[in-house]
């Protein structure tokens, strides 16, 4: 089996942390949001993992070789940024092949059994629940299967998102599709959609099943970014100590960092390389190689080497910075 990751996404809802650091590499409970999909896919044993890298690629590239060198992983490379249906496209190569193949999105933390989703006899795609389905890619569902596939409708004809796991039975049929939909021009909203290339699918008589997911976390701004954070430290509880400090938990904390004389959590990430100190930190995610000193911080966002010193505020800030709140 193989394992389609697109982590080509600028993130612009982040900003200013993804003008330095491509969206799939924010930090959530401890780890970046790529690093929660590869520790998803990996029990279930993928002969190859493809990730299809555009904007600051190379980040992507030193992060895997860094953190996950043991595994099977090639590169496709997406060079304009035209949509998932292009990002696709852009992997064509390694679909060539044909055989199974499961496509999860690399900018969102979800919850589901992959492992049942890959036995199940059809091809099938995730979906759940939304209030707007304008904002998504929606399915129209009938006995469990799609009937309908439509891209961010300007009326809701369902209100079944799809929720960004897909599972293929055959990648070379899904290439062919999705080459339909870019070197035929069909475009959706000026983009080459997924969604185009799986109504195409339908069409041509595939039958593909919906699950729905378990959970489905948005990491696409700030607030939700926290509140995504707060929900997957919740579920690790306590136990992590640390001395000359104090520890409410839950909180995620690098064996790389340094915390001196602090007060941290509860609902706290403190990414590699970075270093609280004099501070009480609490609902916050500390990206690496950050420096928070004689600071209260709650509900911030710091990015990567960016230094904080001062006084208690809301913070949102960027990769490289430095604040001194005085």
């Amino acid at each position: 089996m193989k394992v389609v990751i697109p982590v080509a996404g600028i993130g612009t809802r982040l900003r200013p942390h993804t003008h330095t650091i491509p969206k799939a590499l924010i930090t959530v409970a401890g780890k970046p949001i790529l690093g929660h999909i590869l520790d998803a896919v990996v029990p279930l044993g993928p002969d190859e993992i493809v990730l299809i890298v555009g904007y600051m690629g190379e980040r992507v590239v030193d992060y895997v070789n860094r953190e996950h060198s043991e595994l099977p992983i090639r590169y496709a490379t997406q060079t304009e940024r035209r949509g998932l249906g292009h990002a696709i496209y852009s992997a064509r190569e390694f679909l060539a092949p044909g055989g199974p193949v499961l496509v999860i999105l690399g900018d969102t933390i979800f919850e589901a059994d992959l492992a049942a989703v890959i036995r199940k006899p059809w091809s099938s795609i995730g979906v759940m629940e939304v209030a707007d389905p304008r904002r998504f890619g929606v399915v129209v569902v009938k006995d469990g299967f799609a009937v309908k596939l439509v891209e961010k409708p300007e009326t809701p004809v369902s209100n079944l998102a799809i929720a960004g796991i897909y599972h293929f039975l055959d990648a070379r049929r899904l290439a062919a599709c999705v080459a339909e939909v870019v070197e035929g021009g069909i475009l959706t909203k000026g983009e080459f959609q997924l969604t185009d290339a799986l109504q195409l699918l339908l069409d041509r008589g595939e039958k593909i099943e919906t699950f729905r997911l378990d959970g489905w976390y948005d990491c696409g701004k700030q607030e939700t970014l926290l509140e995504t954070n707060r929900y997957l430290l919740s579920k690790r509880g306590g136990g992590l100590r640390i001395d000359g400090s104090v520890v409410v938990p839950p909180v995620a904390v690098s064996r790389e960092a340094r915390i001196e004389r602090s007060v941290l959590g509860p609902y706290v990430s403190v990414a590699a390389g970075a270093v609280i100190r004099d501070s009480v930190v609490k609902d916050s995610i500390i990206n690496r190689n950050a420096t928070v000193e004689r600071s209260l911080l709650t509900a911030s966002l710091v990015g990567e080497n960016a230094v904080v010193q001062g006084a208690f505020r809301k913070l949102n800030v960027g990769d490289d910075s430095e604040v001194d709140l005085g």
